[in-house]
């Protein structure tokens, strides 16, 4: 699990404990439920927990809007070193809204 303050995230689809946010370590990161200023910690705390849970496969939910986030996550994505290399998403796991990392 990742565990964020409350007021960082404001979707259902994660479990509140006081003010803590615990969001499921599965492999896929979906942001529409960040504001885009988390992206800079959010990211390399998830890809960690990712790791260290054994996926080496990461989809990261950006969505395709303006592509600013998409931008931001891909060059977050350029400076962890963990990252061996990522690309936009296949068509079926959301094409140039998502972008899958490989750790």
């Amino acid at each position: 699990m990742v565990y964020l303050s409350e007021k960082d995230c404001d979707s259902n689809d994660v479990s509140i404990s006081e003010d803590v946010i615990m969001h499921p370590i599965d492999g896929t990161l979906d942001l529409h439920t960040f504001r885009p200023n988390d992206i800079h910690s959010l990211i390399p705390e998830y890809l960690n927990e990712c790791r260290r849970s054994g996926i080496n496969r990461v989809r990261i939910i950006h969505g395709k809007g303006s592509g600013k986030l998409r931008k931001g996550v891909q060059d977050l994505l350029k400076k962890i070193p963990e990252v061996r290399k990522y690309m936009d998403a296949p068509s079926h796991e959301g094409g140039w809204g998502a972008s899958i990392v490989f750790l």
